[in-house]
């Protein structure tokens, strides 16, 4: 029989349908109903059927008309929340990010990701918070689990002190807990350490945050029981995700704050989110999805809160992101060279050089444009031309460094104690601090904003007719028409605050726990930062090839290179070339999606490769992105989880 949930004020209630073709008015007068019975006063509702009330559904949040079948506008246990009149719609429902979702329906999705604990890689990290994949352990990684649960059973029953299984927690390690309270002291644990703040993270950085803990747990060291962590897969598989507040942690000992939350929901408390219930309570969304709270044993809760899955789930986005937008900023660098009709004798192969962007030996070849100024009088080109491969250089071969180290993390014990069935003992070490992923995330942000600083300089000369040849702010009729010129500004404040945000937040602690947790990461910071600071350099190059396809506009009937046409191309298929001032912030936002896409990457790069495989001679490595992390020349290491 079809089921919904209908939240009024301060309660979930079930409603039974045995016919959607009733109507809303109709199940919102049977939620009343079920409302008023648990309810001395009736909540102050003398007759349900002349209480006046409005329906919305939760995912979503779109109104319902009274008069509309259920049938027409509902699915089998959707949520609904119901306004009564004079009441204003509740608070419980966020109105923040993850209540609009770009997530991949899950229920579309058939293929899995098998976790073992050793394998998992950032770019499927990235996929998993998409939706793109569900997930399963491998056997090996079962085996492990049970093993090292057994271990912690039989510590239990021996009634040994061994902290964070019989013992208190941080300065309360001392203290020794009963048998018969272990299981409140878990629970107690992940309530009190539920004390984040902020907004919660979208769906789609909970999922992997998620994904992340699923496959720390998987290798072993943790202690928690196969039964726990198969609930934990089948809430990931549903989309389940509990409400995960973004601030709140240190870095050490792990993400305690943000993951408690996580742990929190899976427990039945709290608020979750999902597909289908939009935000809830978090016991109804598991309820509506055939799930039951998790139970927690002796160490569990510590197991589920102990780890970097914060900061390395963030990171993994971050490195990604950084390693798409390197790869397009040298596409839109070649594409301001021409349109700037900058030579590339500086990138000719006698020269000494660690990096060359393959699209600036690709726009060497002979073409209108750059026979165009063949002969002109100027020597060499400014720094932010000339240059491009060493400052792009360092940046590409920072976020390969700083890809192998999260993907070292991602794979890495991260608990405390950690749990060692092969030799029967559990070990209190330090793998919980965050100062790997902090100190990389911290090196990756000042990295990659020099891609904005450099592009910043572009789009000055692109604007600035003495250096460009160009009409001034790339328009017409200049003074009646303003063109680029606050664009470029955008440019500036962005670059500018980057330089605030690239302070490294890793160089500072701040001793907590009654100085027992006395030198902290502060890895979180770090990494919400990288991103952020990551995001400023995509708009800032953004805002360059948007200017730089503008530029080309007045060089026509000239053409550039075939990649670079079709980049141009490309986003003429989004943005229309200004003839005259218009609304501009939506034209800066669809190639701001472009880049997010890879779509610029997807159309330059079948010529790179031609290029490469044709004119490049073997021994001379391009671009660092053209290897994988398996090649010897950048060997994957995995040092603290072997």
């Amino acid at each position: 029989m079809p089921r919904f949930t209908v939240h009024i004020r301060d309660e979930w209630l079930a409603v039974p349908c045995r016919d959607t073709s009733n109507t809303i008015q109709w199940l919102g007068q049977e939620a009343l109903k079920r409302y008023i019975k648990n309810k001395p006063d009736n909540g102050g509702i003398t007759a349900v059927k002349d209480t006046r009330f409005v329906a919305r559904r939760c995912q979503g949040l779109g109104l319902l008309d009274a008069d509309d079948t259920i049938d027409d506008v509902l699915e089998d246990n959707d949520f609904v929340e119901l306004a009564i009149e004079g009441d204003t719609m509740s608070p419980d429902f966020i109105p923040c990010e993850p209540g609009v979702s770009h997530l991949y329906p899950y229920t579309r999705w058939k293929f899995y990701i098998s976790l073992d604990g050793n394998s998992l890689m950032s770019t499927d990290l990235i996929n998993l918070g998409r939706g793109l994949y569900k997930i399963k352990l491998t056997p090996e990684a079962e085996r492990k689990v049970v093993q090292s649960r057994e271990l912690l059973d039989t510590i239990v029953k021996e009634n040994k002190v061994v902290y964070g299984i019989t013992t208190g927690f941080g300065k309360f390690a001392r203290t020794v807990i009963p048998v018969s309270k272990l299981k409140e002291l878990q629970e107690n644990l992940v309530r009190s350490h539920s004390a984040g703040v902020g907004n919660p993270l979208s769906p789609e950085r909970t999922r992997m945050l998620l994904a992340l803990r699923i496959n720390v747990l998987a290798k072993g060291h943790s202690g928690v029981s196969l039964e726990t962590l198969q609930a934990m897969i089948q809430a990931f598989n549903a989309s389940c995700l509990s409400f995960v507040p973004e601030k709140g942690t240190v870095g050490a000992s792990g993400d305690l704050a943000p993951l408690s939350h996580l742990a929190l929901g899976l427990m039945g408390e709290g608020k979750m989110w999902s597909p289908t219930s939009g935000w809830a309570d978090a016991k109804y969304v598991l309820e509506a999805h055939g799930l039951k709270p998790i139970s927690l044993k002796p160490k569990e809760g510590l197991a589920l809160i102990n780890g970097t899955q914060m900061i390395t789930s963030l990171g993994a986005e971050a490195v990604e992101r950084a390693q798409a937008i390197a790869q397009q900023a040298d596409i839109i660098a070649a594409l301001t060279l021409e349109v700037l009709k900058g030579t590339t004798k500086a990138f000719d192969s006698e020269t000494r050089w660690n990096y060359l962007p393959p699209i600036f030996l690709v726009s060497s070849h002979r073409h209108p444009c750059t026979a165009s100024h063949r002969f002109c009088d100027r020597v060499q080109d400014a720094y932010t031309m000339r240059c491009c491969p060493q400052v792009h250089g360092i940046a590409n071969d920072t976020i390969a460094f700083v890809q192998n180290i999260i993907n070292t993390e991602i794979n890495s014990a991260t608990d405390n104690p950690m749990v060692f069935a092969e030799r029967g003992e559990t070990i209190s070490g330090g793998n919980f601090h965050g100062e790997y992923p902090a100190k990389a995330l911290d090196f990756l942000a000042i990295a990659v904003h020099e891609l904005a600083s450099i592009s910043e300089r572009r789009i000055e000369r692109l604007c600035n007719p003495s250096l460009s040849e160009l009409p001034a702010f790339l328009v017409n009729e200049g003074g009646l028409n303003s063109g680029f010129m606050i664009a470029h500004c955008t440019a500036a404040a962005l670059v500018s605050e980057n330089k605030v945000l690239c302070h490294p937040s890793s160089v500072d602690s701040l001793s907590t726990s009654a100085a027992t947790e006395d030198h902290v990461s502060m890895g979180g910071w770090a990494a919400r930062k990288a991103l952020r600071v990551i995001e400023h350099v995509e708009q800032v190059l953004a805002i360059e090839l948007l200017a730089a396809c503008q530029g080309i506009e007045f060089l026509r009937p000239l053409r550039t290179t075939t990649p670079l046409e079709k980049v141009y191309e490309l986003v003429r298929s989004v943005v229309k070339p200004w003839m005259k001032d218009r609304f501009m912030s939506p034209d800066i936002e669809a190639v701001h999606r472009l880049l997010l896409d890879q779509k610029v990457w997807n159309v330059a790069k079948p010529y790179i490769d031609k290029y490469q495989t044709e004119y490049i001679p073997e021994s001379r490595p391009v671009s660092p992105t053209a290897f994988s992390l398996d090649s010897p020349a950048s060997p994957r290491k995995r040092v603290r989880h072997e």
